[in-house]
């Protein structure tokens, strides 16, 4: 299983419906491809204060290698994601992924 982990840094002025919506939509397009297993998405509680500058995130539960690529090269993704940058801080470098091989 991949796990898949996405750290935002949101702009300031990126409202939190724009956040809920973009986040939201990516959840509901991963249900539609084999593979995805999970999805899970919030705001950062960063109860350690070792995070400050993440203020959502989400992660995908991914079966496989397979179905990460079908996920990433998926023409929505791609458009979600844009959408995605245009909300954080310096864009694409306002995203931190993690991609976490897990024993079955």
């Amino acid at each position: 299983m991949i796990l898949h982990c996405v750290f935002c840094d949101f702009q300031p002025d990126a409202g939190q419906a724009a956040r809920h919506a973009v986040l939201s939509e990516l959840a509901t397009f991963g249900q539609t491809l084999d593979g995805v297993l999970g999805f899970d998405f919030g705001p950062n509680a960063d109860f350690e204060g070792k995070s400050p500058q993440v203020t959502d995130g989400f992660v995908i539960r991914f079966a496989d290698r397979q179905a990460l690529a079908t996920y990433a090269d998926h023409p929505t993704h791609k458009a979600l994601g844009a959408r995605l940058c245009e909300l954080c801080v310096g864009g694409a470098d306002g995203i931190m992924v993690v991609d976490l091989v897990c024993a079955d």
